[in-house]
């Protein structure tokens, strides 16, 4: 059955500044609250619109309501007050998601995060087990890798030439300067360099699907596969071939059908 999807934008107060945010409807009976809501976290240097055409895939392939939102400091939302730091990670599950989820009401959920958005997504699952139903990560981060690091380096010197600012300020306005330097300069911090997923997250109930890219510029296959075991339950990866970092986008109809069927036989 195709599925119509309805979409919606709000906003969301927080003590420290507005969330912009986005939520993806499926018509038709599909997706009326029987299911919980796929929440997706964002990755270090992207937004709501950076999603693209996804939620609404995503919306249309499993019937699950979307939820996108901007990270304070990132495209629409307010920017953020000062440096970002070190504890970043924690921070955004333990306060701004707990302000979206009180303003929109949300009960039990599905958490989804690319790249960092997937180690934000992990302590989430962790932090509020008793209302995330499942875990999915694409390209997440689980420790500090060299490889990791060499891809950030390679992409500040890219955005270091000219013109090429331009592209974060297309979605981030003025405060595409700040949205860099919060990726950039935290993760080559040297007071950055110990950080590990299990050292963020605690124990993770639900079931956990972790994807990778075959070739992602930012982290081996032992990401996904460390993810995959912070789960006590049924916790999975998966490397998508011919993939680098976005997964998503690179190769929507692979991962959407994976997403599904995960989220299909958690659901039993």
């Amino acid at each position: 059955m195709h599925l119509s999807v309805s979409t919606e934008t709000l906003w969301i107060d927080t003590p420290h500044g507005r969330l912009f945010a986005s939520r993806w409807f499926a018509q038709e009976g599909v997706g009326n609250g029987a299911k919980p809501p796929i929440v997706l976290f964002h990755d270090s240097l992207g937004c709501v619109a950076l999603w693209r055409d996804f939620p609404e895939q995503l919306c249309r392939a499993t019937g699950h309501e979307v939820i996108a939102y901007d990270r304070l400091g990132f495209g629409q939302s307010d920017a953020y007050p000062g440096t970002l730091p070190l504890h970043f990670i924690r921070d955004e599950a333990a306060g701004f998601f707990g302000h979206l989820k009180a303003a929109l009401g949300i009960e039990d959920f599905i958490a989804f995060g690319h790249s960092v958005g997937g180690a934000m997504a992990a302590v989430c699952a962790s932090l509020y087990g008793q209302h995330c139903s499942a875990l999915i990560t694409v390209s997440a981060q689980a420790f500090v890798e060299d490889r990791t690091l060499e891809g950030i380096r390679v992409a500040k010197e890219q955005f270091a030439q000219p013109g090429q600012m331009g592209r974060l300020e297309k979605y981030h306005g003025a405060k595409a300067p700040w949205v860099l330097a919060a990726w950039t300069e935290t993760w080559l911090s040297p007071a950055f360099s110990d950080w590990t997923i299990e050292n963020t997250v605690e124990t993770i109930n639900c079931p956990s699907l972790a994807i990778h890219g075959q070739y992602d510029e930012y982290g081996s296959d032992l990401h996904p596969k460390r993810i995959a075991r912070l789960s006590t339950g049924t916790g999975e990866y998966l490397i998508v071939d011919d993939c680098h970092h976005v997964p998503h986008r690179e190769a929507p109809d692979r991962v959407l059908a994976a997403v599904s069927e995960f989220l299909g036989a958690a659901a039993r």
